[in-house]
Formats: structure tokens, sequence, C-alpha cells
């Protein structure tokens, strides 16, 4: 399922400065995705080696950090990261992205500065929503709450993304949202840095988990009263910042209580 960039087109830009890109916030930047692919694979979030997260080089507008081909995320850490420019050279790092993520993530971060992260995934509940009849959330659950007018569904599924126009195409579908259901494919999730996109992600898919158990039950699945749940969604919105970064933290040590490697 994963393509490789060698099967596409080769770019024709060099790289004609290197950047420097060895400061310590970049490091961090590093660490701080490892440390999301890490647990983002003890959570299931994941698909095989087919799911990508990115996130914007601090200090440089036009490149971005992404996982390399052919690695599960529970293989990842801060020194196998790939660093690349939005013409599909590798600036930093050994291997290549992985071609959809490549085609996605770089037109992503061209097209939508604001998305300085910008995490897809094939996660089962979330995207299990993606092929239902309708909109995926119902907003019916509190933790569902939180994404209460941040969402877009891109009904379009135009096979995989292994071109520009496909990315272009997504990138344009996404709107002002943060939350883009891709219809028979999965979800994508942008934020304004690392900590913001992972508590997203990880809070989305169990809203996606309770609200597939409700439906289960095969009785009507009732929604927050709309008055309601925009109180609500303010009211989370108001101290997600702080708590994302917390959340971060908190899968950092736990992670470096079992094993800190993704740190390397």
């Amino acid at each position: 399922m994963a393509h490789s960039m060698k099967t596409q087109a080769a770019s024709s830009h060099q790289v004609l400065n290197q950047p420097a890109l060895d400061s310590e916030e970049v490091w961090q930047a590093r660490v701080d995705l490892a440390a999301c692919f890490r647990m983002a694979a003890k959570h299931g979030l994941e698909e095989g080696i087919c799911n990508h997260f990115s996130a914007v080089v601090p200090g440089y507008e036009d490149l971005f950090i992404v996982n390399p081909f052919g690695y599960a995320f529970r293989e990842l850490t801060a020194s196998m990261l790939l660093i690349c420019d939005f013409h599909g050279n590798v600036v930093s790092g050994n291997g290549e992205p992985e071609a959809t993520a490549f085609y996605i993530h770089a037109r992503i971060h061209k097209n939508v500065p604001r998305a300085r992260a910008a995490f897809h995934t094939h996660m089962p509940y979330a995207t299990a929503l993606s092929m239902t009849e309708g909109e995926p959330l119902i907003f019916a659950g509190q933790t569902a709450l939180k994404f209460y007018g941040r969402t877009a569904f891109d009904r379009d599924y135009n096979g995989l993304a292994l071109d520009e126009r496909e990315g272009d195409r997504i990138a344009a579908a996404v709107g002002d949202a943060d939350i883009i259901f891709m219809k028979h494919h999965g979800v994508m999730v942008l934020a304004p840095n690392i900590a913001e996109a992972w508590d997203d992600l990880y809070y989305l898919e169990r809203a996606c988990q309770v609200q597939t158990l409700a439906l289960s039950t095969g009785r009507k699945v009732l929604p927050v009263d709309p008055h309601i749940a925009e109180a609500a969604y303010r009211q989370m919105r108001e101290g997600d910042p702080e708590s994302a970064l917390r959340h971060l933290d908190a899968i950092k040590r736990a992670l470096d209580a079992e094993d800190h490697n993704y740190r390397d």
C-alpha cells in the first residue's frame, strides 16, 4: 500500500543552501514528534507503514519534519526523522518520505500555513465513521464537543495521493477546519504545534470510539443541544493549548519510564 518516492517523477529542484538544522529547538521538535509516533503505536492509531505525521521545522517555513518510508511508528526515533522541502528534496536524514506522505504533507504545509503540524492516520474508529452515511461526528459525547465546529468532510475520495494535484485538492478541502475526515480513507489533524496535533488526534479517536459503541447498541444517539455544545466547546478550547502541552509531557514521561530511545 505504501509507495516509495523513487517510483514517482524525480524533482528537478536542487538544494542550493544547506540550512542550519542542529539547533536545540529543531531537535526538540524531532523528539516531540518521535514521542507522538511511539505513543500512537501504543494506542493502535497507525496502520502498517502507511501513515504519517509532519511538522514545520522551527525557523524554516518551507521545510518540514516527516517520518521516513518503510518504518513502523514504534521503530521511529528523533534522529531517524527526515527534513524535506516542498520539492521533494531530503535536506536532512537518511532515506526518503513515503510518496503519499510527501504529496499530502508538502501541499498542506505550503497551502495551509497555519497547519504547522499535520497528523494523518487510518485510525480505526475515525476511519470507520468516514465510511458511513452522513456526517462522521454526531456531537453526542462530551469529548466530541472538543471538535464542535472544527471539522470538515472531504467526500471526494480520489484514490492515492501520488501527485501535487491530489495534494492540492486535499489542502483545498481543508477550508477553516482543524479536523478533516477523508471519505473512505482516514483523517487528518491540523494544528499550530505538535502538542495540539497529538492532543486532537488522541481525543478524536476516543470520541469516535465512544460514538461507534453508542451506535452499536442500535438505539438512537442523541446529539447535545447546539447552544450547550457551543458553550462546552468554548470552555474546552480556552484551556486546550496548556492542556495539550501537559498531555505531550505526560506521554514523554510514560515513554521514558519504559524506554527512552525514541529520543535518540
